[in-house]
């Protein structure tokens, strides 16, 4: 995002007044999973610090200003419920080494990996329902975008036979929620130069183990500034992606 994020990191720019970070690990703690694992990279003490003072910043807090004693007993909501493992996982280090080093962090039968820049009403449960269900090493969560322009159809004179302004694209995207079987890091290597879209997805697809689940409400990603502005508008006006209750 350039000069518009000044010092912070994409994931911990603000919409509707927390990061973009917080809404998709409230999404994912809607569907009960509250442990997160963030491989840092550059930026990473901004992450180190949003969440050693999140608690301070976010909860009831009792300060004896005389003493150094502190208090946030009454901390409440999900957010508590968190466990988030952060480490740091090198500044050279591709996508892929990444995941497989957050990976490798838990023993869990499968996982799931978001890029965390993009936010949707996604269903986790029937995501990882699905994935259980076809029984492959990895899904991706798939989306058709609006165009960014809108369309001409024109016949072979070039007389415009009908104007469609910003219609729905035919092709999916990976928007960025997947589930992988454990089995699935065999896929992706044992250096740091690992690539998640060039590298091991593409192999997952060379060996039929990749499918894509089909996401047909509300996505979008915070690339811009101007994205950001967006999105913090739909905050405001209800946000679709807000699945849970206050």
């Amino acid at each position: 995002m350039g000069a518009d994020a000044g010092e912070l990191p994409k994931h911990l720019v603000p919409v509707g007044g927390r990061p973009i970070l917080w809404h998709v690990m409230r999404l994912y703690s809607h569907f009960g999973f509250n442990e997160f694992v963030f491989p840092l990279g550059a930026r990473g003490e901004s992450f180190r610090r949003y969440f050693l003072e999140f608690r301070s910043l976010n909860f009831p807090l009792q300060v004896e200003l005389g003493t150094e004693n502190s208090s946030s007993a009454d901390a409440v909501g999900p957010e508590t419920m968190w466990k988030v493992n952060l480490f740091d996982a090198g500044l050279a280090t591709n996508k892929g080494s990444r995941v497989r080093q957050a990976a490798e962090r838990g023993g869990a039968e499968r996982f799931m990996v978001t890029y965390g820049d993009g936010i949707g009403d996604v269903d986790i449960a029937a995501l990882l329902a699905f994935h259980r269900k076809h029984g492959r090493l990895a899904t991706v969560t798939g989306y058709q975008p609006l165009s960014q322009y809108g369309m001409l159809d024109v016949n072979s004179e070039g007389l415009v036979q009908e104007m469609r302004e910003k219609p729905r694209l035919p092709q999916w995207i990976n928007c960025g929620f997947m589930v992988f079987d454990r089995a699935a890091l065999s896929y992706f290597g044992s250096d740091n130069g690992v690539d998640l879209e060039k590298d091991v997805l593409p192999r997952l697809v060379a060996d039929g183990q990749l499918v894509m689940y089909r996401h047909t409400g509300y996505w979008a990603s915070m690339d811009t500034f101007k994205d950001a502005q967006v999105l913090s508008d739909a905050w405001d006006a209800g946000a679709p992606w807000k699945l849970w209750a206050e």
